[in-house]
């Protein structure tokens, strides 16, 4: 196929993908990301998964505290029955549609810290989260925590990877910053046979550079599409490219887990040397029938999150990842009069894999001891992330938080 041909063919094909011109011309491709672990020695380094869940998930019936009368009485009809919770404790239990996070809690590989905050939590969706990704709750910051890591070790291209259409606040450091793969791939029209777009990605002597580079990313989102249809096969889980049933708000967050952890799984398989990736899951700003839409996007996790670890598992690789589950905020105690709940503070943080040491770690929020009907945090979240540095990244956590010391939690053992 000579350059003139595959120039009209990327113009006039029709196939979905204008992403594809965008990768060829800024971020990260994917072959080239699995092309490092070719050249990468084989790593005993630690990996962790960063998962956030964008518009602010319900601790509350997240991690259900089903004996106190008083959350039962501050939420009518949003309380769950004890009797249909999955106990962890006499005081703890889970969501009834987290049934895989229970099988790994009974494993003792997941690590549940219950009312994780920051000191003055702040109710914007935008400000918390800015909060959380730069760690820093007092002034407005132009990095993120693990930014400012990749900055510290003068990290090569790759070595934070973010499986989401935007690059995340947490990645940016000042000289260095994460690199952004879309998890979506190339969708074909019936007509357009994936062999011919496959040979569109070989080089074609004298073609102008930028053509040459849009042309190569449409094979790669090829493969991105091939390794999420065969994750999706595995599993029997949704087709990425389907509409999901709860769309991600306008708070960020994307609503297919299932395929950016398929290619994380994927990277970590062959042995690319990435040590940090970020993914998402949207739509958990609840304010209006909250039972229905958190159980389903509660289900959507766990059926991501177990089959991931329990993928990790099968190999020494997947071992040593550890994943981390946060949102921006908790919500408010008392349900409001939609049959939801509204902006809070404390929320629940996972943290699951080979390594972790499971149980719970700090101690669960009162309900009767609030602020202005909030729960007050009785975990700052810099001791979790500023934990999973000094374990997993093996880097010194109190030089990320702008003078913060975080306090070490030990959830992760030896392995």
């Amino acid at each position: 196929m000579n350059a003139l041909t595959r120039r009209r063919f990327l113009l006039a094909s029709g196939v979905t993908g204008a992403a594809a011109l965008a990768a060829g011309s800024g971020a990260l491709a994917y072959s080239r990301l699995l092309d490092d672990a070719d050249h990468a020695e084989a790593p005993a380094a630690e990996t962790l998964v960063l998962v956030t869940l964008y518009g602010g998930n319900d601790g509350l019936n997240t991690v259900i505290p089903y004996a106190d009368p008083v959350y039962h009485d501050s939420r009518a009809d949003l309380a769950y029955p004890a009797e249909r919770t999955l106990h962890l404790t006499d005081a703890l239990a889970l969501n009834p549609a987290l049934t895989g996070l229970k099988r790994l809690w009974d494993d003792k590989r997941l690590a549940i810290i219950p009312g994780v905050g920051y000191p003055r939590p702040d109710r914007s969706h935008f400000r918390s989260m800015d909060i959380w990704q730069t760690g820093a709750p007092t002034n407005p910051a132009t990095t993120g925590w693990i930014g400012r890591w990749l900055d510290s070790v003068e990290a090569p291209v790759g070595t934070a990877v973010s499986f989401e259409p935007v690059l995340p606040p947490l990645l940016v450091g000042r000289r260095r910053i994460g690199s952004c793969i879309s998890y979506q791939g190339l969708d074909l029209p019936p007509w357009i046979d994936a062999g011919l777009v496959a040979d569109l990605g070989r080089p074609e002597p004298g073609e102008p550079e930028m053509q040459a580079r849009g042309a190569a990313a449409y094979a790669d989102l090829l493969e991105l599409q091939r390794v999420v249809r065969d994750a999706d096969d595995a599993t029997g889980a949704p087709k990425a490219n389907t509409e999901p049933a709860v769309p991600a708000t306008g708070t960020g967050g994307e609503s297919v887990l299932p395929a950016q952890l398929a290619l994380v799984a994927r990277c970590v398989e062959v042995g690319v040397p990435t040590r940090v990736y970020s993914v998402s899951l949207g739509g958990f700003d609840t304010h209006a029938d909250e039972i229905s839409t958190q159980e389903l996007l509660l289900r959507q996790l766990d059926d991501s999150l177990t089959s991931f670890v329990e993928r990790m598992a099968g190999s020494e690789a997947g071992r040593r990842v550890t994943v981390v589950v946060y949102s921006e905020f908790g919500r408010r105690v008392r349900a409001n009069a939609s049959d939801g709940t509204d902006h809070g503070t404390a929320g629940p943080v996972f943290v699951l894999g080979h390594r972790v040491t499971g149980g719970i770690y700090g101690e669960q929020p009162s309900l009767t001891d609030l602020d202005q009907g909030d729960l007050k945090a009785t975990t700052d979240f810099r001791d979790v992330f500023g934990s999973v540095l000094d374990s997993v990244l093996q880097a010194d956590p109190s030089r990320y938080f702008e003078g913060y010391e975080p306090r070490s939690l030990p959830i992760l053992g030896s392995g």
